[in-house]
């Protein structure tokens, strides 16, 4: 449903998206993340028809956003980082004017906003105006109306800021529901939400697509490396450290630990305790730790 095909995107000297490629069909939730400034947003306001690209081919649901933008609009339902909304119109009134612009009109309309209310958890807010709103049921009006016409793809940019830990877990039951039948692309920079939501992640860093992987990929890679925390009083001989068996590769931490890197499943801190003790280390604390998935991301992204 979604296509891009050597994307670039130029201010200046600079490639904001520097020529990335990727699919998203349909039924896939995929994870959109990278550093702020990456491309991410960028790339989604090209996606969704604000921003023409300097080069490359972006289709959505078979149409190109440069020679067929207004029907990109109609398969795509978007909510931008920075939500826009008519801070001055009630919920209902905001949610039957979005409808309208799409074409949507009496008593579907009102069925289809009464519905959307309910999904999206707007019930007991529905009859204030967006102003008097948190910021969180602000960003559930901005949901809504990225489902109003039914949208085949739904492009989401941070779609759970503001919300609370209940109504994240409430946002991501509703992402799922809508990404059994639908294509679903969303920035986030919280990565226990791709894991709970995603079947695959795309991760870009300054402008170039670094990672294109399924989830459970990404999660295998996180757990493929064992790190060993070592804490000793006083400078050691790491040499000395980096030739035990298993080990790959030994490296000081920012707080003057050291830091051993080894192969998945073993376990050195026994024969680090024997080797402080035949040397005369005092050590003061030995922790086993496993590669996390923010530590992968760091590394892809550095």
């Amino acid at each position: 449903m979604v296509e891009i095909e050597h994307l670039t995107k130029t201010y200046g000297a600079q490639n904001a998206v520097d020529n990335i490629s990727f699919t998203a069909g349909k039924g896939e939730i995929v994870g959109f993340l990278g550093p702020n400034g990456a491309g991410k947003s960028t790339t989604m306001k090209i996606a969704t028809g604000y921003l023409p690209p300097t080069a490359g081919t972006v289709r959505v649901a078979g149409h190109d956003v440069l020679t067929d933008s207004l029907a990109v609009r109609r398969h795509v339902g978007y909510l931008p980082e920075h939500n826009p909304l008519y801070l001055d119109m009630y919920v209902h009134e905001y949610l039957e004017f979005i409808g309208s612009v799409h074409g949507l009109g009496g008593k579907a309309l009102r069925a289809r906003v009464a519905e959307l209310v309910r999904r999206v958890g707007l019930s007991r807010e529905q009859n204030k105006q967006i102003g008097a709103l948190s910021k969180g049921y602000r960003q559930r009006v901005g949901l809504a109306q990225a489902l109003i016409h039914d949208p085949d793809v739904l492009i989401l940019d941070e779609p759970t800021t503001g919300l609370d830990p209940n109504q994240i877990l409430e946002i991501r039951q509703l992402i799922r529901e809508v990404g059994e039948d639908k294509t679903v692309i969303f920035s986030t920079h919280i990565l226990p939400e791709v894991t709970a939501l995603c079947s695959r992640v795309l991760i870009i860093s300054r402008g170039k697509l670094v990672a294109d992987s399924p989830v459970a990929e990404l999660a295998a890679r996180a757990a493929g490396e064992t790190v060993v925390r070592a804490e000793f009083e006083g400078a050691v001989d790491t040499a000395q450290l980096s030739q035990l068996p298993g080990v790959r590769h030994v490296e000081a931490a920012p707080d003057g630990a050291v830091l051993l890197r080894t192969a998945p499943g073993v376990d050195v801190r026994a024969a680090v305790s024997r080797l402080a003790g035949q040397e005369g280390w005092i050590l003061l604390g030995l922790r086993q730790e496993h590669q996390s998935l923010e530590e992968v991301f760091g590394e892809l992204t550095k």
